[in-house]
């Protein structure tokens, strides 16, 4: 729940602040687009009210009267300057006396007005000759369009516009955009809040629930696993003992009857059966290890690494804590131990238990993955029936293997 309304307000922190630059610059085009059509009606307020032929020739007369409609209609707190151009580059007229009659080159932007009209505004470039006068007033936006003097002549009408009221008019419309996306977006995560919490809420049911599940079914195991040893050892290890024990006598009356060969045979049935029993004892400790929870897991380890020991397979094993799960760090570290007994051919095996790891790592001859899918397909499934105990118990399981460098058991128990 905290990280998804983290990642909510996140996701909120970066639309607004994405939104307010998509908005501003939306904006500042608009303003921009409002500056283009601003010195288009004021160039045709001077063409219509003030703009008369004798500003070609520099007309004292006509200058005057040109400059008192530029001072009392144009010029204000939002445009600085005003200029009216020949298409020569000539300054014929602007509100700092000092420019008119200069010469300067005009920009492309600014030759092409006279062609094809209309007006354009950009970013004054206050380093050119031309804007010196310019330079006090900061960052300005410069538009122009084409206008005719009475007899058809085409000048050039510029005007320049302090760029902090472009940004301000960004601003104006921003400010006016800014609450309703704003409050559609509170309005999202007020609405988002309890659907999260309830599924946070259903999830943690859930966990809770696959828990008593999982803890249930160890337990059952744990339970069906007691039983079948005790059936077992109650059953039919006591009775193949029983039959071993009566056997024994026959095989000595056999024997003093001097029928050799019926002792024989009679001796070898008691030696298979005993066999059979001390096979059936040593299943009923890898069933359910009476050990564990008496003893320990180090005992019981040791346990499972006698038959390695007498194969004259090198052992060593190290617990450093024992870990809560013990009993699937059993079942683990026995099924590990019977592969490398049955398949590696390893001469050493190491087996390391940490309080939240298991390893066993042998030197045997490895295996790739088309021969572990084979052992699958012929039913030696133990370590992939494990894999999916240890999920379920939140831990994860495992093998990795290389021809001819051994293979390396890795169990992780959840926290």
């Amino acid at each position: 729940m905290t990280r998804f309304m983290l990642g909510s307000l996140a996701a909120i922190a970066v639309i607004l602040v994405g939104g307010f630059f998509a908005l501003r610059d939306v904006a500042t085009q608009e303003a921009e687009r409002d500056t283009r059509e601003r010195v288009l009606i004021e160039g045709k307020l001077i063409e219509a009210a003030g703009l008369e032929d004798g500003v070609l020739t520099g007309d004292p007369r006509a200058l005057a009267k040109l400059d008192d409609l530029v001072q009392g209609q144009i010029l204000g707190e939002s445009v600085v300057r005003v200029k009216v151009w020949s298409q020569d580059g000539t300054i014929l007229y602007s509100d700092e006396p000092r420019l008119i009659g200069q010469r300067f080159a005009l920009g492309e932007e600014e030759a092409e007005l006279f062609e094809t009209g209309g007006s354009d505004a950009e970013l004054s470039d206050l380093g050119e000759p031309e804007n010196r006068y310019e330079r006090a007033e900061g960052k300005l936006l410069e538009a122009h369009t084409a206008i005719r003097t009475p007899d058809k002549t085409q000048v050039l009408f510029e005007i320049y516009q302090r760029f902090s009221s472009i940004n301000a008019s960004a601003t104006e419309i921003v400010k006016t955009l800014a609450p309703p996306v704003l409050a559609g977006l509170l309005v999202l995560l007020l609405f988002q809040a309890p659907l999260a919490w309830r599924l946070a809420r259903n999830l943690q049911r859930g966990h809770e629930e696959r828990e008593r599940l999982l803890a249930g079914a160890i337990e059952a195991s744990d339970r069906e696993r007691r039983r079948i040893a005790s059936d077992l050892h109650d059953g039919v290890v006591q009775d193949l003992a029983g039959v071993a024990f009566g056997l024994a006598p026959l095989a000595a009356d056999a024997r003093r009857r001097g029928n050799d060969e019926e002792a024989r045979v009679i001796d070898d049935a008691v030696d298979t059966l005993r066999q059979g029993v001390r096979d059936m004892r040593t299943l009923l400790v890898e069933i359910h290890p009476p050990r564990l929870e008496t003893a320990g897991l180090e005992p019981v380890l040791h346990d499972l690494l006698s038959p390695l020991r007498k194969a004259g397979i090198e052992t060593h094993l190290s617990v450093e804590e024992e870990p809560a799960a013990k009993e699937l760090v059993y079942r683990v570290a026995g099924e590990a131990l019977r592969n490398v007994l049955a398949h590696a051919q390893a001469s050493r095996v190491d087996v390391t238990v940490t309080p939240t790891t298991l390893t066993v790592a042998d030197d045997g001859r490895g295996f790739d993955a088309a021969e572990r899918a084979s052992r699958a397909e012929d039913g030696h499934v133990g370590l992939s029936l494990l894999t999916d105990l240890v999920a379920q118990s939140g831990g994860q399981l495992a093998v990795r293997s290389v021809p001819g460098t051994g293979t390396t058991v890795t169990l992780e128990l959840a926290p």
